[in-house]
């Protein structure tokens, strides 16, 4: 069974079963303070902070530490324009259309998924890298 959950105001998940297939996060998500939306086992965390004006987050780095990655997550971020975003499961079924707005991002989890621009547009995309070349995707 397919479900949208809405999590908070501005937070859906898309989900089959137990298996989170996209995470797609609002431009109207207000929460104050830092706030992750993803499962600590994912390899891409997303997360929104809303933080006052003076708000001082101290120095650090971040340690070295060897992960083991077995799916490629990425993450859209629409600037500009519109995109409409067809999320698919396992099984390459579409599970879901989601329109994404300026300032709408969205967390591609597992499954397939195909991209239209709706109206011209600037996005930043996030994913694990290197980049494997043909053998990095399936068209289908």
């Amino acid at each position: 069974m397919i479900a949208v959950e809405v999590a908070m105001d501005g937070i859906e998940r898309i989900t089959r079963g137990d298996d989170v297939y996209a995470i797609v996060l609002r431009s109207r998500f207000q929460e104050t303070g830092t706030h992750f939306f993803t499962p600590g086992e994912f390899s891409q965390q997303l997360g929104m902070l809303v933080h006052p004006k003076g708000k001082v987050v101290g120095r650090h780095r971040h340690r070295p530490v060897r992960r083991e990655v077995f799916r490629t997550q990425e993450v859209l971020v629409v600037l500009e324009g519109r995109l409409e975003v067809e999320i698919f499961d396992d099984d390459v079924e579409l599970l879901k259309t989601v329109i994404l707005e300026p300032g709408d991002a969205v967390l591609l989890a597992r499954g397939g998924h195909r991209i239209a621009v709706l109206e011209a547009c600037k996005m930043i995309e996030v994913k694990q890298g290197p980049y494997a070349g043909g053998d990095d995707k399936e068209f289908f």
